[in-house]
């Protein structure tokens, strides 16, 4: 039967890579009569997605820690800013040893931050707002605190093979050692000996989160069934954790796991990317779990009705294994698979010439009839203000909010929050626990996680804690909701304005697309629909002032004037002004979005 699913799997994906390798040149073939003949699209497909990270977001009874009563009070916020799905982290039951991403019960909510009933509370003030709550899913593993991993550690029947469990092999002097030389993301072994069931067991992350083993059909049911109960709490769908680790390479005849080979990207031995890690990441069978899951939200929709409910999967993968999770000819896959391109293509510098190739390795790769999304930043990164740099805040918030499909928004990114200054003293994130005080800045994901900046008063307005759970990120004086709602400029009122544009574009929702980079330093994007407005976003990604024309440098066929609808902080044009194509002077690190009724 292993080998028969197996079999099928690794056809599907190479039917998959076959189907969805096309590309498209960087201006978008559609016509205009197309793009307005466009049928329209489900509420998820121009959706402006937020992330909330719980522990972060807001405290309601002053433990410094936030929680679900913390979120509902603040939902008019989200209303405010034009949320329409907000994206919670992990709020089950769990150890906290990862902040959630360790569960001990999928089922229960974690008492520090609330209650079901305060779940449900949540999730009805959601629903009166018209704001969609997700969930975090997190397939890969449970907390060894969880009783499915305590009953497989005693053997018990049914449980026996939950987890990803191997006896080990014997080295040159008899002494057993790992089943193979495995790393977790965490540093070091992915492999843990317990002397009660003689056995080691896997872990891909934290020594403490277990591997669920997949090739279980017990597992694979049991991961439905919690994906079925949160759907009857009201949820609107899902954010699968950590799928690319979910299954890995099986053993061999002589039932042993290979080693993995030396990446040569690194000389520390206890880093992950010290080996190539290609049998146990991105493997065939996790496309077709993905193609369950998806199976599992169209059925509930079929039997209950109501909205699409969403599937979005985090992939940090190639573009080649990522592309199949949006399913094929015959099957569908995730709704969204998370686009990261410009998170990680833009680690090598942030210019013209690296959006471009962010924006072209999706929309060149991506499978047709299928939604894009664009991502900056989330709780795994350092904050996109301090990646990108400060004066690219709004350069990168309105990327994002023109490019086609959905937007993801990690809190605080519309306030242009910057990382915290965490110091090895009040360091949590296991990811940096798991080094040592003169390397641990280098793993760390605390400075990203640090409290919501809401005042400039006690604890930026986020607890009334004498101490919160992390320190807070410099600057929460001017950079909070407050002060810039206030203010007549400010960054959350940029962004308001996008998220308005946005809604009320049809041209921005249906149309066409064209962009380009100019040299080094100029990227422009263009959006067009017959019959309603062209908008072009153009931004200076370099450090000097530069002057283009747009109209002999990227398209003839542009008017002799345009609108300024939306300009970066630092602007000094006027908005509504006037802007002539042919000449148009940036300084560094500015952004605008023009505006035109086309003939």
């Amino acid at each position: 039967m292993k080998s028969l699913l197996h079999s099928r799997n690794i056809f599907l994906s190479l039917l998959a890579v076959v189907l969805y390798a096309h590309s498209s040149c960087w201006a978008c073939t559609l016509t205009s009569k197309n793009a307005a003949q466009a049928e329209e699209k489900d509420w998820w497909q121009t959706a402006q997605f937020y992330q909330i990270y719980p522990r972060s977001f807001q405290d309601s009874d002053g433990d410094g820690i936030g929680d679900l009563k913390g979120i509902t009070s603040r939902l008019e916020y989200l209303k405010d800013i034009g949320v329409t799905a907000a994206w919670l982290s992990p709020i089950f039951k769990s150890p906290m040893v990862d902040f959630g991403y360790d569960i001990a019960d999928f089922y229960e909510i974690q008492s520090e931050y609330g209650t079901m009933d305060d779940f449900r509370e949540l999730i009805a003030k959601a629903n009166a707002l018209g704001i969609k709550i997700i969930l975090d899913f997190v397939p890969n593993h449970s907390s060894d605190e969880c009783e499915w991993f305590q009953k497989s550690l005693r053997r018990e029947r049914g449980y026996e093979d939950y987890y990803v469990w191997h006896y080990g092999k014997l080295d040159a002097d008899g002494k057993r050692i790992p089943p193979s030389n495995w790393l977790q993301a965490f540093r070091g072994s992915a492999w843990e000996w317990r002397e009660e069931r003689q056995q080691y067991y896997l872990h891909q992350f934290a020594v403490q989160q277990v591997d669920l083993n997949y090739r279980n059909p017990a597992v694979v049911e049991q991961m439905k069934r919690i994906l079925r109960y949160w759907l009857d709490q009201g949820v609107a769908g899902f954010r699968v954790d950590a799928v690319p680790v979910l299954f890995e390479v099986e053993t061999d005849e002589n039932g042993q796991y290979p080693d993995l080979e030396v990446s040569g990207t690194t000389d520390d031995k206890d880093d992950r990317t010290y080996l190539k890690n290609n049998l146990v990441e991105n493997r065939p069978e996790t496309i077709d779990m993905v193609y369950q899951w998806r199976q599992v939200m169209d059925d509930y929709q079929r039997i209950h009705g109501g909205d699409t409910r969403v599937l979005l999967i985090e992939t940090y993968a190639p573009p080649a294994y990522t592309m199949q999770m949006y399913g094929n000819r015959s099957v569908e896959g995730a709704h969204l698979p998370f686009n990261f391109n410009l998170i990680t293509v833009l680690k090598q510098g942030v210019s013209a010439t690296t959006v471009q190739e962010a924006v072209d390795e999706w929309m060149k790769n991506m499978p047709a009839k299928r939604t894009a999304n664009w991502v900056i930043g989330n709780h795994d990164q350092r904050r996109a203000a301090s990646r990108y740099g400060v004066q690219r805040t709004d350069a990168m918030n309105m990327l994002v909010l023109t490019l086609p499909g959905a937007s993801v928004t990690y809190q605080g990114e519309e306030l242009g929050m910057i990382d915290g200054e965490i110091s090895w003293e009040d360091t949590v994130d296991p990811a940096a626990c798991n080094s040592n005080k003169d390397i641990y800045e280098n793993f760390t994901r605390d400075p990203s996680r640090t409290p919501f900046q809401w005042t400039a008063g006690t604890n930026a307005g986020f607890s009334t804690a004498s101490k919160t759970w992390l320190p807070l990120a410099p600057q929460y004086q001017t950079l909070n909701v407050d002060v810039e709602n206030s203010s007549a400029r400010s960054h959350l009122k940029i962004y308001k304005s996008l998220v308005e544009l946005r809604k009320s574009s049809k041209t921005l929702q249906n149309g066409s697309y064209k962009y380009k980079a100019l040299a080094e330093d100029l990227f422009v994007l263009k959006r067009f629909l017959n019959g309603d407005d062209t908008i072009i976003y153009v931004a200076n990604f370099g450090d000097k002032t530069v002057t283009v024309d747009l109209q002999s440098e990227f398209d003839a066929t542009l008017p002799s004037t345009m609108t300024l609808k939306i300009s970066s902080l630092d602007s000094t044009k006027t908005l509504g002004s006037d802007i002539n194509p042919k000449s148009i002077t940036l300084a560094a690190g500015e952004a605008l979005i023009l505006s035109s009724r086309t003939k």
